[in-house]
């Protein structure tokens, strides 16, 4: 199966407030991305690929309120607390954290961990702690895929070397794959391989080949795990994406990168018919 991951960052903010959302208010805004793409993606083969929307926590209950009968939207959340409630035990005493149950409770079917911008903000609060343990991150990150799974969610688990990491990226996605992964069950799960290296203005993506390597690599280290291009699915790489056989989908942020920059469903839409062929 074929995976179409959207991940909608903080695409919410206003542009006044130094956001990129033009395209409706704040109150309407999850709504409004679930109301634009279900009925056109309803095209697609629900046996043969999935549509995941990644939306900031404030827009989790409208997106799901919008959702059509048999929508092939499936609404997750950006991630989910190392803890989490039980019948018996904790309660709900987590301030500030989204715990998988009650993204679970708002109607979330499943969550991205450890996107490179998390992975970031893990490593410097440990680095603030004078912690240097590089596999700390790995482990919190594995606390959070067994909260999650155990919930019912589905996961897509990010991994990636950034550019002090790339000589030993082996080694590091390795690390990331087996203590990210360990003891949980894999079959509620979707890796996403970030080259962070390459990510941002002026850098330069990696291509086909390299591309092939890191997913050839990555099934070898899960057993054949599906693996989804999370460097950034665009109109153009899409067509050089699907045609590479050990990548099974891609994760989509933003649809412009010039101009009036931002998230737009029609060009959401455009880039899976061009990845899909059709």
């Amino acid at each position: 199966m074929k995976h179409i991951f959207l991940n909608l960052k903080r695409f919410d903010i206003p542009k006044e407030l130094g956001g990129v959302n033009t395209i409706a208010p704040i109150g309407q805004w999850g709504s409004y991305i679930v109301e634009h793409t279900q009925e056109q993606l309803k095209k697609y083969n629900g046996d043969e690929v999935e549509f995941a929307m990644y939306f900031p926590e404030a827009h989790l209950i409208p997106a799901v309120s919008a959702l059509c009968e048999d929508s092939p939207v499936k609404v997750g959340c950006q991630g989910v607390y190392r803890d989490d409630t039980a019948v018996g035990g904790n309660f709900g005493a987590f301030t500030t954290n989204r715990t998988a149950n009650a993204v679970k409770a708002m109607g979330c079917v499943t969550t991205i961990i450890g996107h490179c911008e998390e992975r970031r903000d893990k490593a410097g609060i440990l680095a603030e702690a004078g912690v240097s343990d590089t596999a700390a991150v790995n482990r919190l990150l594995n606390k959070e895929i067994q909260a999650a799974v155990k919930a019912g969610l589905s996961v897509l688990y990010c991994i990636g070397e950034t550019s002090e990491e790339q000589e030993r990226w082996q080694e590091v996605l390795r690390e990331q794959l087996e203590t990210g992964l360990a003891g949980v069950d894999r079959e509620k799960i979707t890796i996403a391989y970030e080259p962070v290296w390459a990510i941002g203005p002026g850098k330069v993506p990696p291509d086909k080949e390299y591309i092939t390597k890191i997913g050839s690599f990555v099934k070898e280290v899960t057993g054949g795990m599906d693996v989804v291009y999370g460097g950034g699915l665009k109109t153009d790489n899409a067509e050089m994406l699907a045609s590479v056989p050990v990548m099974d989908g891609g994760l989509i942020a933003l649809t412009r990168f010039s101009g009036e920059i931002g998230y737009y469903p029609e060009e959401y839409l455009e880039i899976i018919r061009t990845y899909m062929g059709k």
